[in-house]
């Protein structure tokens, strides 16, 4: 229990640093919620979505679950798409992936891992469907990278598809919905899709080094 304790003494630190360099900080973040961007990551510690865009509380509305899965069947995934859209009016919907994800590497290996299959099941079903670029791949390494890249597409294709993506779409609303992916290897993001209603500009896994 300690170590739960600890939590409480680092949080009074931050707070009086932050109020400290910045003290009007906690009172405009009381009124201010009027982020530009929506945020569907992954659950996984390493990536967490403000820091990796240098961003401050309050810029990012986030969703993150295991592996950055977007299904019909997931209401607090929907829930969070709707009101980023509807009410908070986010310019850009991001499902960031990123490389080494447990999730997808679970779904790759076959291997029964118990209640957390039936949520990987979408993971495996995008092995299958591009069994052909799955087997080009010639390094277990490979296999993975690939894997996380087509599942970020799969995701973004899923946001587009949903309702609340359509239905705003189609009452004019302009926003864009994005792929992109994380290495934990180097800290850097790589664009892999982009989507805007009638348009999609897909890149793939010829990425470019960095963002444009």
């Amino acid at each position: 229990m300690d170590s739960f304790y600890e939590i409480f003494q680092r949080n009074k630190d931050w707070a009086a640093r932050t109020k400290e360099n910045k003290p009007d900080f906690f009172e405009k973040m009381v009124d201010q919620q009027n982020p530009e961007y929506l945020w569907i990551g992954c659950s996984d510690s390493r990536v967490p979505a403000n820091q990796i865009v240098d961003l401050p509380p309050g810029d990012v509305f986030v969703h993150r679950n295991v592996a950055n899965i977007v299904v019909p069947s997931d209401l607090n995934c929907l829930s969070v798409l709707q009101y980023a859209i509807e009410v908070l009016k986010v310019k850009h919907v991001i499902v960031c992936g990123h490389y080494g994800c447990g999730g997808v590497e679970a779904a790759l290996s076959g291997q029964k891992f118990g209640m957390i299959d039936n949520w990987l099941r979408p993971i495996r079903s995008i092995i299958r469907h591009n069994k052909s670029a799955m087997d080009s791949a010639t390094t277990d390494q490979e296999r993975s990278d690939l894997l996380c890249e087509l599942n970020v597409i799969e995701q973004v294709q899923n946001v587009c598809a949903s309702t609340v993506v359509q239905d705003a779409w189609d009452a004019g609303q302009s926003f864009s919905v994005h792929g992109i992916i994380y290495s934990i290897r180097d800290g850097l993001l790589r664009d892999l899709v982009h989507y805007e209603k009638g348009r999609i500009e897909t890149r793939g896994p010829d990425y470019p080094e960095s963002l444009p």
